[in-house]
């Protein structure tokens, strides 16, 4: 298979669909691999590693989505992108649809095959591609946060884990998976005093087991994320729905009853945020203002690590990646059930309830479509 990696365009997005090693492993397969020029400069990957390891270099950004039946990419495709997808085309990625109508309707139209890394999951619900960026963000956060408490970003102006005799700051995290665990282990070492909050009973009790008690859990219900929410110098959203568009847990309402200065992390930004006043922000451009209170909304957060998330990243995807090259899109989703999950659009029909419902537009199960 003829497989086609460009360089990202997303503002200040670092990172780069495989590496070297990964385009070694395809050309030995018997791949073609295309690589834009520059493509992995932001990982720390120059296009002689690339040439090395068997890849071509493409000078032209659009010449990598013409050769190409497979399109690698770490982020979903913006307008300037969308007449490069074509029907036939395979697209691999984070695609986030049910936060983009648009996006949507415009891989609708290109009737391109279009598979979410984010959706990807294994039987017992986890979800692999998903979770090594999910695991870097959720430890951003707290150190992002962090930075935007102090005054002159805006903040109340506290240390994150107080000094003796000077309380800690106050970290609420509502949502207890990947992104939730992982914050409350940096915020956590860092001195600060963490409530965790969760709909998940089961998961409450793996988080006061591993911390011993050391950090709060709580129900998130209505009351409690009310009461938590009052008294939060900083905010990490970590709801998850896979594939959904989260769910709007912090109404504006509820920001106004927060400190004046306080911050808001939404790591759920990429599915549309679990704040009604977070909208999607840049690494160059990474916070603004509501109610008094600092929103951090970044869409790309592991873009800013891009050494080190591209790395987890790829280790990653590159199994599923053979899997779709060796045996062809079709094939590989029917013996892999995991990858299945990953299929969002097929030649023009939406393959992913949770996207359709985003929209109220028509769902299409991927079993009907493959028979």
């Amino acid at each position: 298979m003829i497989i086609g990696v460009p360089k990202e365009i997303k503002p200040e997005e670092n990172r780069v669909a495989i590496v070297p090693g990964g385009v070694q492993t395809m050309v030995k397969k018997g791949h073609k691999v295309y690589i834009e020029k520059d493509a992995g400069l932001g990982s720390g990957f120059t296009d002689e590693e690339y040439e090395k390891a068997g890849a071509i270099i493409l000078e032209k950004h659009e010449d990598v989505f013409y050769e190409a039946e497979l399109i690698l990419k770490v982020k979903e495709p913006l307008p300037e992108e969308y007449p490069l997808l074509t029907e036939g085309k395979i697209l691999f990625t984070y695609l986030h649809l049910a936060a983009s109508e648009e996006l949507t309707k415009n891989l609708i139209k290109s009737k391109a095959i279009c598979i979410a890394y984010e959706t990807v999951q294994t039987e017992d619900g986890f979800l692999p591609l998903l979770a090594p960026m999910s695991e870097i963000a959720g430890r951003m956060a707290p150190q992002e946060g962090a930075k935007y408490l102090e005054k002159p970003s805006g903040g109340r102006g506290i240390l994150l884990g107080g000094v003796p005799g000077v309380p800690s700051a106050s970290v609420v995290i509502i949502g207890a998976g990947t992104v939730g665990f992982n914050s409350a282990r940096i915020a956590y070492g860092m001195g600060a005093s963490v409530t965790l909050l969760d709909i998940n009973p089961r998961k409450l009790r793996f988080v006061d087991d591993y911390f011993q008690g050391k950090v709060n859990t709580m129900i998130a219900d209505e009351y409690n994320i009310r009461m938590a929410v009052e008294y939060a110098d900083l905010l990490i959203g970590a709801v998850l729905v896979p594939g959904a568009k989260a769910p709007k847990i912090i109404t504006r309402d509820l920001l106004k009853r927060m400190k004046t200065g306080a911050v808001i992390v939404d790591v759920a930004i990429d599915q549309g945020g679990c704040a009604e006043t977070s909208r999607p922000t840049t690494h160059l451009n990474p916070i603004y203002e509501e109610e008094g209170v600092i929103h951090y909304s970044v869409a790309n957060m592991p873009g800013a690590v891009p050494r080190t998330a591209t790395r987890a990243l790829t280790l990653n995807t590159l199994p599923y990646v053979i899997e779709i090259a060796d045996k062809g899109w079709e094939k590989a989703v029917k013996e892999n059930k995991s990858l299945a999950k990953g299929v969002n659009i097929v030649k023009g029909e939406i393959t992913c309830e949770a996207v359709a419902n985003a929209f109220n537009l028509p769902y299409t199960p991927l079993e009907k479509v493959l028979s």
